[in-house]
């Protein structure tokens, strides 16, 4: 592909975010009401949608834009070695849902990154997250696959490119640090 091409693709996968514009409001309500509790983010994905969801809770415990107080937000990816553990003696399926299981407390929210929609450990975490009476947001890219539909609200970015997909929601994370750095005070 050219870079033509790419920067096209790009710009129309972008351009079609304003059709998910409802849910994207209902994800920067969840996520506020959720930090305005005091409760944290639980936060995960696969490969590149791991790196996304690491962005992400950096972006909160550490900082965006603005000097404010440190967010509860885990990047249930970040520790190699409960990852290694919990793949080795329950299986890769289980690396999200068994920290779920041992991390979230009510009103804890979960956000996924999969950008196929297809990720088994991503669809265990969302049936643990329900299993725990959790709210849930799904980042999803390539119509939102087989986990479409279990989250409390999906964000499905139109188009069939992963990457374009994995773009968009690196926007979207900072469209919603925006609407938490104007929310929140040092």
């Amino acid at each position: 592909m050219s870079l033509d091409q790419s920067l096209a693709t790009t710009i129309r996968v972008f351009e079609s975010l304003l059709t998910l514009r409802p849910e994207i409001d209902r994800a920067g309500e969840l996520i506020l009401s959720t930090l305005r509790q005091g409760k944290k983010l639980l936060i995960c994905g696969n490969g590149g949608s791991a790196a996304e969801a690491q962005h992400f809770s950096t972006e909160l415990v550490g900082r965006y834009f603005k000097n404010r107080r440190a967010l509860p937000a885990i990047a249930l990816t970040a520790d190699g070695s409960l990852l290694t553990c919990i793949g080795n003696d329950y299986g890769y399926d289980a690396v999200f849902s068994r920290q779920i299981a041992g991390l979230a407390q009510p009103g804890d929210l979960l956000v996924v990154f999969t950008s196929s929609g297809n990720s088994t450990n991503i669809a265990a975490a969302l049936q643990e997250a329900q299993r725990l009476n959790l709210s849930s947001i799904a980042f999803l890219g390539r119509g939102g696959g087989r986990v479409k539909g279990q989250a409390t609200v999906d964000l499905i970015v139109p188009g069939d490119s992963g990457r374009a997909a994995q773009e968009a929601h690196l926007f979207l994370i900072h469209h919603f640090c925006d609407l938490i750095d104007a929310e929140t005070s040092a």
